[in-house]
């Protein structure tokens, strides 16, 4: 009997939407998108700066890592969408590319095809940029790309007083220089949030070859005679696993947690690790769960001129600004918080920046669940190409328990040197006295915290991650890789991954925009016929 589906894509995520949009143009594939989370029908999703208030189960895993040695044996919030879009519809909605430099390295270390000039064209297949049209940007793609309607104050005074520090003034992170300091592109449509649902899932919703099930969690997939034949996930509205099968190929696009774990809830992975945890091994692949990277960001804080967004979702305030948001489309409703950012160098040895700041024109603590009176800006200084490498692990072989996560964040002494160096040339940017006329003074950790020893306990106390998870199922052609460069998993028939988790190394920014090119460049491959 023929199975249903061509095709099952395992995540509706940033990679996820975009793969099964593009799977589905064929007419002759029969496509299948599953979602653990919901659908996007929550109004804050689609109003930009109704991220701020996104941290609740529906749309968020909440996971948290294992206890981080060198951060105080802290258990770290550790956010991950959980809904139609993944976390393209509760991120901030920057549109970061990396460096050129970032893919060729991929290319270097083997995966032929992945270069800058490989993966460039997919950028610029999905984009559609209402401010270029140039040999870097695309229009007429599915992904809206754009200006923020207006900029606060303090992001405005940012750029000018990080200009005044000696940073050049860049007009596009994204096109031939990185480095500088300038305003963020953003993912939007009509002063409304660009998800990669929004962007791909919603034009394709009428096509009667793809199927959208959502609040299905994958459990298991399903491996015959060493090929993928289907998947098992638990869905809401059944009392009893569900089985489905596909006649082509299953895709994993859960992202860097996610496609690992359940990889190694199928048997998929080390074969000490699994049959520790009594799980019995289908495929020994060492390398699932391992090569895990993520940024950490070290942020400080001042008090500010009454011009920042807090104390603006105040009840009264947020009625107001609702109204003006929805007659104007104008006002704090419309931000994306972190406006404006510098790409910096720790020193001129780095082959290109290795340190990003963004300004955010509030008080943002602990992933902005801690609430400060009064106004502030927070300045997230962030090392982009760390050494630490962690692993994404089970705890048990029950499908719903939560993954071990480790980013092993600053274990190497390397970390250390260029996050400092990055929390120096942020307080650098505060002080300098071009930002005089709307900072009051240092909030967090505050001009006594000087000493070398001062700022180490402060980093220990208070970074976070910057919620840019990768690696974990990497892309190469070693024994530690666990898909090779058309993103088939090694020594398996039928299955894919598709999502962050290939990066081999961490790309030197924000992952939404580069996991959507995944999505794009691995639909691409698979429609190419690619022998699986």
């Amino acid at each position: 009997m023929r199975a249903r589906h061509t095709h099952i894509v395992i995540g509706a995520g940033a990679a996820g939407c975009a793969v099964a949009a593009r799977l589905s143009e064929d007419p002759a594939n029969r496509v299948l998108l599953l979602e653990a989370g919901g659908s996007d029908w929550n109004p804050l999703i689609h109003m930009p700066a109704g991220f701020t208030k996104l941290t609740g189960p529906s749309v968020n895993w909440g996971f948290e890592t294992v206890p981080q040695p060198e951060l105080n044996n802290r258990r770290m919030h550790y956010p991950q969408g959980r809904t139609l879009g993944g976390s393209t519809s509760i991120n901030a909605m920057i549109y970061i590319r990396g460096n050129r430099l970032d893919y060729d390295e991929w290319r270097d270390l083997g995966n032929e095809g992945w270069g800058y000039d490989g993966v460039l064209p997919y950028f610029r297949k999905s984009e559609n940029n209402e401010r270029f049209a140039d040999e870097y940007h695309g229009t007429g793609g599915p992904l809206n790309v754009t200006d923020q309607v207006g900029h606060n104050p303090i992001s405005k005074g940012f750029v000018r007083a990080a200009q005044s520090v000696g940073i050049p003034f860049n007009h596009d992170f994204n096109g031939a220089v990185q480095a500088g300091v300038g305003f963020y592109d953003v993912t939007q449509r009509n002063v409304r949030r660009e998800s990669s649902a929004t962007a791909f899932l919603k034009p394709a919703r009428t096509r009667r070859n793809l199927s959208i099930v959502t609040h299905a969690q994958a459990t298991q997939l399903i491996i015959e005679n060493g090929r993928a034949t289907g998947v098992r996930y638990l869905a809401r509205d059944k009392p009893a696993e569900a089985r489905v099968e596909a006649g082509g190929e299953v895709v994993l696009s859960g992202g860097a947690v996610n496609s690992p774990r359940l990889l190694l809830l199928s048997g998929i992975g080390p074969a000490d690790e699994l049959r520790n945890l009594g799980i019995p091994v289908v495929h020994d692949l060492p390398g699932v769960g391992k090569n895990f990277q993520d940024h950490m960001d070290v942020y400080l804080t001042a008090e500010t001129a009454p011009v920042s967004y807090n104390g603006e979702d105040r009840w009264d305030k947020a009625v107001r600004h609702g109204i003006q948001y929805l007659l104007y489309r104008t006002g704090p409703v419309t931000a994306c918080v972190a406006e404006a950012g510098a790409f910096v160098s720790s020193s001129p040895d780095v082959r290109s920046p290795d340190i990003q700041i963004h300004c955010l024109p509030a008080f943002v603590v602990d992933h902005g669940r801690l609430r400060i009176k009064g106004h502030g800006v927070t300045i997230n200084t962030c090392h982009l190409r760390p050494k630490s490498i962690g692993s994404v692990t089970l705890r048990s072989a029950d499908p719903l328990a939560e993954p071990a996560i480790d980013p092993a964040f600053l274990q190497d002494p390397h970390d250390w040197r260029i996050s400092m160096e990055a929390f120096e040339r942020g307080r650098e940017i505060l002080n300098a006295p071009a930002f005089r006329d709307l900072i009051r003074r240092e909030a967090m950790p505050g001009q006594d915290v000087k000493t070398p020893d001062g700022v180490r306990a402060y980093i220990k106390a208070w970074s976070k991650t910057d919620y840019h998870p990768v690696g974990s199922c990497k892309m190469g052609s070693d024994e530690a890789a666990v898909v090779d460069n058309q993103l088939r998993v090694r020594g398996l028939g039928g299955l894919r991954v598709i999502d962050a988790s290939i990066m081999p190394t961490l790309i030197s920014g924000n992952t939404s925009a580069p996991s959507i090119m995944i999505g794009e460049k691995g639909a691409a491959i698979m429609r190419a016929g690619a022998v699986v």
